[in-house]
């Protein structure tokens, strides 16, 4: 699909509210939830936003690395000369002179630290024994990690589901039509802060704006958390009642090799996993469901893993890299802006907690990350209070969240979230004007 659409909720609305009607009919549309999320408009969430994070086409993907690690953020906009570039999924993402309207750059993808060490991760009919040196952790560090790390950051957008197309949504669109592309597991959306584009409320593949700023999962669920007195009863609500939790949940054991692991988890297209105590499967991703979780392993621990350290740490179990990534955090240790040869955010803005996602995600100082979990009993606005402080995108369900031998049942992330939250709120919409839905 070229785009995402909401056909059946457009035809909803017009059901819903007509084209006409007196200004009582007009004010009961706007009450409620669905008013709330159908008046407020994605571009005022996307001012708030730092500017890009972004790294040239060519770029390696040491320089790469470094950009997600010195701006702390999980990926990075790719950008290119225009007109000699095919977008990621076909799109046509261009940044024009505010001026001239001349095209300046072509934004032909996004990378994170999960494409670059799947990269690294892959081994080939030639390299099979340089990948065994790296997972062995032992003998001089292999030559082919050079080389890997030297090709351009470019060849590797789309290794991981996330990366395959680039959206943008109109600055117009309401959060209630973000949520629905949301929901589908998109994760971000690029935002042109203007847009020649004539009222188009969907995802889209092609734009020309002078300004974009990256709008994520994070972002919309922190406007829920703020304007939660706004939102009625769904915040009541439990993750069981919501059905806002899947019980489908792949986990990797505390001793699994950090090269295995992040092998598994592109091939499962999955960006996180739950770290169980349990012994290593032949299969590497295990269930696990009725086991104890006692971390998680995600493409943001990949991120703050520097560039210098690959060659040992990736031949670590994931129990062991994530000390060393705490320990790395605690210390505050950031390679310089300069060093990466990349565009790098302004140096007040990176420790504001904004965003989250992947995109350009901002976080809080270093700090040790906790385990986040929740029960089917919680509450949405706990969930939702619990992922935007701890600054998460999935909380791990346990059968009972207060004792600490709690074991795993399942899962709610940011998409989940979204989802429930909008099918109240289309529910909710329904129910107020009388409409039975088939």
């Amino acid at each position: 699909m070229a785009q995402l659409r909401a056909f059946a909720d457009e035809q909803q609305q017009e059901a819903l509210h007509g084209h006409g009607g007196d200004s009582n009919s007009n004010k009961k549309a706007r009450a409620g939830l669905c008013g709330v999320l159908r008046e407020r408009k994605v571009v005022e969430l996307a001012r708030a936003k730092r500017r890009l994070v972004e790294v040239p086409y060519t770029a390696t993907l040491a320089n790469a690395a470094n950009a997600l690690l010195a701006g702390r953020v999980s990926a990075a906009t790719v950008a290119a000369p225009p007109g000699h570039w095919i977008g990621a999924g076909g799109s046509l993402i261009v940044e024009s002179d505010p001026a001239t309207g001349a095209a300046r750059k072509h934004y032909i993808g996004m990378v994170n630290m999960l494409d670059i060490l799947t990269h690294i991760a892959e081994t080939g009919h030639d390299d099979d024994a340089d990948a065994t040196a790296v997972e062995d952790g032992g003998g001089s560090p292999p030559v082919d990690l050079d080389r890997r790390m030297s090709v351009p950051v470019s060849s590797v957008i789309g290794h991981s589901l996330e990366g395959l197309t680039l959206w943008t949504l109109h600055p117009n669109t309401s959060l209630l039509d973000c949520m629905e592309t949301f929901s589908k597991g998109v994760h971000r959306a690029l935002v042109p802060l203007e847009s020649s584009a004539d009222n188009v409320v969907a995802v889209e593949l092609v734009e020309s704006a002078p300004v974009y700023r990256m709008l994520t999962q994070m972002d919309v669920v922190r406007f829920l958390r703020a304007h939660g007195a706004e939102l009625g009863g769904v915040l009541s609500r439990t993750v069981r009642e919501l059905g806002a939790a899947s019980e489908a949940v792949l986990a990797v054991a505390s001793r699994t090799k950090v090269i295995e692991a992040i092998r598994t988890m592109r091939a499962a297209s999955l960006t996180a996993v739950p770290v169980v105590d349990a012994p290593v499967d032949a299969y590497i991703l295990q269930d696990g469901r009725g086991k104890k979780v006692v971390e998680t392993f995600s493409a943001t621990d990949l991120r703050d893993c520097p560039v210098a350290q690959l060659r040992s740490w990736l031949g670590a179990s994931v129990a062991e890299f994530k000390d060393k990534v705490a320990e790395y955090r605690r210390e505050g240790s950031r390679p310089l802006d300069a060093a990466a040869g990349v565009q790098s955010p302004d140096e007040g803005d990176t420790n504001t907690a904004v965003d989250a996602g992947t995109g350009n995600e901002e976080e809080k100082p270093p700090r040790p990350r906790e385990m986040v979990t929740c029960s089917f009993e919680s509450t949405l606005g706990e969930v939702i209070e619990k992922a935007a402080a701890s600054h998460v995108h999935r909380l791990w369900v346990v059968d009972d969240e207060r004792e600490e031998e709690g074991m795993l049942r399942g899962v709610v992330s940011l998409t989940d979230v979204l989802r429930v939250v909008r099918e109240a709120a289309i529910g909710e919409d329904m129910e107020l004007h009388g409409i039975v839905s088939s």
